[in-house]
């Protein structure tokens, strides 16, 4: 059984949280969200455990998945990766391409799987403009 923590349960999390609850194999074993209505929610809805420390969120779980804004990205995975944890890392990555090398360099040498969400790749606009031959980067 794969523990999994989840950092961010707003809007986007939750979607996680119904996916993460959908495979096999798989124990949310709680979340980190510093907003109380998001986490009351959360608590309400699914039953989940809060957890007022990322460490303890970390240290109790096989997988991190991360969907908080953006400029915690680079933080929370260094963070995990520095104790072993594979991550799930909503895009961007991180702020810098520094940053993000630095990410993958961590990734390398503690032999953990590291995979960011790219959700738009399978979205039905971007395929068709996509299959236009048309960059979607001039769009």
């Amino acid at each position: 059984m794969l523990r999994v923590g989840v950092f961010g349960v707003g809007h986007l999390g939750k979607f996680h949280l119904n996916n993460w609850k959908e495979i096999n194999g798989v124990k949310i074993v709680g979340f980190f969200d510093p907003n109380n209505d998001n986490a009351n929610q959360v608590i309400e809805q699914y039953g989940l455990k809060r957890y007022m420390d990322e460490e303890k969120l970390m240290d109790a779980c096989d997988i991190i998945d991360v969907i908080t804004p953006t400029d915690h990205h680079f933080s929370i995975c260094m963070q995990a990766i520095r104790k072993g944890k594979h991550v799930f890392v909503e895009k961007p990555l991180a702020h810098t391409i520094k940053e993000g090398r630095d990410l993958v360099s961590m990734v390398k040498e503690a032999n953990i799987k590291m995979q960011v969400g790219h959700v738009e790749r399978f979205n039905a606009a971007f395929l068709a403009i996509k299959d236009l031959n048309v960059n979607p980067m001039f769009i």
